[in-house]
């Protein structure tokens, strides 16, 4: 997704339509392109966003400071991170509810993009799907966490004091 999102920008940078002349098809195809590549750009990063989320959550990629904790031993950060991934969880669920309530509401409404038409509730309802595997994995790091700060868990890859 995202790198076709980079071929449109450069489609509509480069504003290839004048070159297909040959081709009456694919020029049209590209014109539009040009006239609604930021809508496209918009749904695709939107999809973007939300497939890597879950992703970036299940490799413990989000953004820690380890300054004021490394003192604390392995299992005072497996707490940490329990009580981190407990909160995350949480405001998944909540991107979540949200997200479905506005694919609901922008279905409802019949709200489309202004220049390619397309209905917006397409790209909310995309959306749902990688925050839903969002929530789902943010469940799982919690559980993950509860067996690193019991000692249960297998060898973590949470961080340790050096």
């Amino acid at each position: 997704v995202l790198v076709g999102i980079t071929l449109m920008t450069v489609v509509s940078i480069t504003g290839l339509s004048r070159f297909f002349g040959w081709a009456p098809a694919l020029a049209g195809l590209l014109q539009t392109i040009e006239g609604g590549y930021y809508e496209l750009v918009q749904a695709g990063t939107a999809f973007a966003v939300f497939a890597f989320l879950p992703w970036c959550q299940l490799k413990r990629g989000h953004v820690t400071v380890d300054i004021f904790v490394l003192g604390l031993g392995r299992r005072g950060m497996a707490f940490l991170a329990l009580v981190g991934n407990v909160l995350l969880t949480i405001v998944s669920g909540v991107i979540f509810w949200r997200l479905v309530l506005g694919t609901f509401d922008k279905a409802r409404y019949q709200e489309t993009t202004f220049i390619l038409q397309f209905p917006v509730w397409w790209a909310f309802a995309v959306a749902c799907v990688g925050a839903a595997a969002f929530v789902l994995v943010s469940f799982y790091t919690v559980w993950r966490s509860l067996n690193e700060v019991s000692g249960m868990g297998e060898k973590s890859d949470v961080p340790t004091t050096h």
